[in-house]
């Protein structure tokens, strides 16, 4: 497609392919839109948006990566985007564990940001679990050294399950210690599915983990 024809269409300044991070990096698709050197801040489906564009809007000059399986809120995103001219914002339709593999470069993500990801409660969906010890040791190694990766659920068993993943890999420190999560985060910007949970009075569980300085 060629620039011309992409600029015509709302919002697609603001959408990337993995194929383009790949051939092109984040700098260049940033462009003059954020500080140079500065690490990403990326959340992990991004849904309808809202938090995303919170954490964008408080920081203009730090890039800012929402990564979303669904083609649609992606490209619904992008139209927000467009409208509310957030130019430090790139949007990925994706699975976000092979972007974050293939594409994101170790040591270069601030913070990582994964709200209520799908618990797949059946025992027998737990491997389709996103937090699995593999892809945490990949999330890690993407993390500048104090690097954060924020998970929040509202799901008690994939609380259990996601404490024990993150507390088992050694280049992670948890934040929150001794607790494993906090019920509560002071300021932070709700999600419309946390409200409507909250509201149904669903326990809330946030993990706040940070790379270790030293791992040997």
């Amino acid at each position: 497609m060629s620039r011309t024809l992409k600029r015509d269409i709302p919002g697609e300044d603001w959408r990337v392919t993995a194929e383009d991070v790949a051939a092109k990096g984040w700098p260049a698709l940033f462009g003059d839109a954020v500080d140079p050197g500065v690490a990403l801040v990326i959340e992990i489906g991004f849904g309808r948006g809202e938090f995303l564009l919170d954490l964008a809007s408080a920081e203009p000059r730090v890039p800012h990566v929402g990564v979303e399986y669904s083609t649609k809120r992606v490209l619904k995103m992008a139209r927000r985007l467009a409208r509310l001219g957030l130019r430090n914002v790139r949007l990925v339709d994706a699975m976000a564990e092979t972007l974050v593999r293939d594409v994101v470069v170790p040591g270069s993500v601030r913070d990582f940001w994964i709200n209520f990801p799908d618990p797949w409660p059946k025992k027998r969906h737990h491997r389709r679990r996103l937090l699995q010890a593999g892809f945490v040791r990949v999330l890690a190694e993407r993390l500048v050294v104090e690097g954060r990766l924020h998970v929040a659920t509202d799901h008690e068993g994939y609380a259990e399950a996601i404490d024990a993943v993150l507390s088992a890999e050694p280049s992670l420190e948890n934040v929150l210690a001794p607790a494993p999560f906090v019920r509560d985060v002071p300021g932070r910007r709700p999600t419309a599915y946390e409200l409507e949970w909250r509201a149904e009075g669903r326990p809330m569980h946030f993990f706040e983990y940070r790379r270790r300085r030293f791992t040997g």
